[in-house]
């Protein structure tokens, strides 16, 4: 795999104590526009600490406990007309490091605010069918394989 036709990043699972999965809602797309909380790592940081960068810039909490991480990197790939414009047309798509956390704190710890530059205009709990049923189409695979590797963590 030529891992430089992929940004580097990493994708979080974040579970509340009924298994269910955060999902947000980004801001100014008009359907099926929800996803799990994801972003790029920064040049010299490590995956766990992107994650909680991340978790933190568009959740607005660090209240989490990590149960997992992916054991290989997961990608997926941008559809062309995206390819083309996303990250000035340097990357075909993105390989991301998936890590599985438990949400330690209240709703009201969820803040999609606190970053200079909001990402999400809402926010909800969902079960993985649901998941799937919101996330952009060139996503459920990704969408899929996470499921399938956190399955353990999705069942009380």
């Amino acid at each position: 795999m030529v891992t430089d036709l992929y940004r580097s990043g990493v994708g979080i699972m974040l579970l509340n104590t009924e298994r269910r999965i955060l999902m947000g809602k980004r801001i100014g797309v008009e359907s099926r526009a929800w996803q799990m909380p994801q972003g790029g790592i920064d040049e010299c940081e490590d995956p766990q600490s992107a994650a909680v960068r991340e978790l933190l810039e568009e959740v607005g909490t660090d209240k989490i406990e990590i149960l997992g991480v992916s054991k290989s990197w997961l990608r997926y790939d941008l559809p062309g007309n995206m390819a083309a414009t996303s990250w000035n047309g340097k990357y075909k798509g993105q390989r991301q490091k998936w890590f599985a956390m438990m949400f330690t704190g209240l709703d009201s710890d969820i803040n999609l605010y606190t970053s200079e530059h909001p990402e999400f205009e809402e926010w909800a709990w969902m079960e993985p069918e649901k998941c799937l049923q919101e996330i952009i189409d060139f996503k459920k695979l990704l969408y899929r394989s996470v499921f399938k590797e956190f399955a353990k963590f999705l069942s009380s």
